[in-house]
């Protein structure tokens, strides 16, 4: 006990320094390169209330660059919490975020958004609601929710909405370019606001997540739930549906952006074992941690898409796991 404790801390330690050592490095480095002295005294200017020496670097470091590193850590933590929850709650090692058509939803209505020239945001909400219904009354035909029938229901969904969004990049003509970008993912527009939605949905996602860690514990051990005075089809419906919100608050936000959701629950399961509690703290920061490197990758590669990098960073990554397993 003393020494997984202790390993705990450890893990807990390295991701939180990393964490602040990527976000430093999103404000510090870009195209125009900041000194340490002229980010504090943006943040100065705005806390402190003194006022603003360097017109330029006010607006590099507080209107691009901190947004934008909130945003992409905000967005990453969310999926990497939420594909904790979903590995534990549908006892699937390959569950992520995505499992429940959300990505395929909000593809489809962002796409649709951009060639009609409406708002995207809202209309890629949307569509990973429509799809999350759609997967939710395939997979529960009766009263009892079977995680394997949930599971081939969002890839039936999924199936079906990307042949939609195919069928809508043959359409765009001009726009398919626009349309291709959004899907693969970017920080590139991010605002305050974008900030704000990322950064509330990663937190609805650990809260949702530890207020259950002890019942996600149970199912995930294989336990008879109700024996504990745990009502599993509610709690199912429940995180279920909080998650999938969350994702897609994410993806409507930052669009597709795959592998962080699965590979860092992985990655620290395979460190400190199944226990949810710390599970779900050391994936919201190992999740925000690997979207802020990706975006800084993204960045010195000339604004690659960020699901491009993730994949790149993730897919290989996960590819040993499986190997060594």
């Amino acid at each position: 006990m003393r020494r997984r404790r202790r390993l705990f801390l450890s893990v807990l330690a390295a991701l939180t320094a990393i964490l602040v050592g990527t976000a430093t490095l999103s404000v510090l480095v870009g195209d125009l390169p900041l000194a340490p002295g002229q980010v504090a005294a943006v943040l100065c200017a705005h806390f402190g209330g003194e006022p603003v020496a360097d017109a330029v670097a006010d607006a590099v470091v507080w209107q691009v660059r901190i947004p934008r590193a909130l945003a992409a850590a905000g967005a990453g933590a969310a999926l990497a919490c939420c594909g904790t929850v979903f590995q534990g709650l549908l006892l699937n090692p390959l569950a992520e975020p995505y499992t429940m058509g959300v990505a395929a939803g909000a593809a489809l209505g962002g796409a649709l958004a951009i060639l009609m020239g409406l708002p995207i945001v809202a209309l890629a909400f949307a569509g990973s609601l429509l799809s999350l219904a759609l997967v939710w009354l395939l997979g529960r035909r009766t009263d009892f929710i079977e995680p394997t029938r949930l599971i081939l229901a969002g890839v039936i969904v999924s199936s079906i909405l990307s042949a939609g969004i195919t069928l809508i990049q043959v359409l765009a003509g001009q726009q398919v370019a626009a349309i291709v970008l959004w899907l693969l993912g970017s920080f590139t527009r991010s605002n305050w606001a974008l900030a704000g939605r990322t950064l509330a949905a990663s937190l609805a996602a650990l809260l949702l997540g530890l207020a259950c860690h002890r019942e996600l514990d149970i199912i995930a051990s294989g336990g008879k739930a109700a024996s504990f005075g745990v009502n599993e089809e509610r709690l199912r419906l429940f995180l279920l549906a909080g998650t999938s919100l969350v994702t897609a608050a994410v993806v409507s936000s930052c669009g597709i952006i795959g592998f962080v959701g699965l590979v860092v629950p992985h990655l620290i399961r395979l460190l400190l074992g199944p226990a949810h509690g710390p599970l779900l703290l050391l994936s919201w920061l190992g999740g925000a941690s690997l979207m802020l490197g990706a975006d800084l990758t993204a960045r010195f590669l000339g604004e690659l898409p960020i699901g491009v990098v993730t994949a790149l960073l993730g897919g290989p990554v996960f590819c040993y796991l499986l190997w060594r397993r």
